[in-house]
């Protein structure tokens, strides 16, 4: 069974940057769908951020568009997610999520249709 791990949180300054990591074991994430979602506190989980098997369309929440870039190197397993311009608002648990190839735009926003989830890194922005 595929086993997601995320690294890369941290601590940073309003404005800063963080480059996040999610290592896949157990399997080839070649095939699957990748996405990031996050939970700030006392909220729901939002996706972030979404990323097809070929790397030829990638997704955004409208919140991070233009500060935040999703990537992928099959060969290495691993999924990453550029956190650029960070904001407070950004403060929050990053999940890294896979799951199949999704037919829709729409689809890849939904937590549900991913099946393999990380146990999260922290991101805390400070002003």
């Amino acid at each position: 069974q595929v086993r997601l791990v995320e690294s890369g949180g941290g601590l940073v300054q309003a404005g800063g940057s963080l480059r996040l990591s999610c290592e896949a074991s157990g399997g080839s994430l070649r095939w699957n769908t990748m996405a990031w979602f996050r939970r700030a506190p006392g909220l729901d989980r939002v996706f972030v951020a979404a990323i097809n098997p070929s790397a030829t369309n990638t997704y955004y929440a409208d919140s991070v568009k233009g500060r935040f870039t999703i990537s992928r190197e099959n060969a290495k397993n691993t999924v990453f997610l550029q956190l650029d311009t960070l904001r407070r608002e950004d403060t929050a648990v990053y999940y890294c999520a896979a799951g199949p190839p999704l037919a829709s735009q729409r689809a890849h926003y939904s937590s549900g249709n991913y099946r393999t989830w990380g146990q999260g890194t922290q991101v805390t922005v400070s002003s």
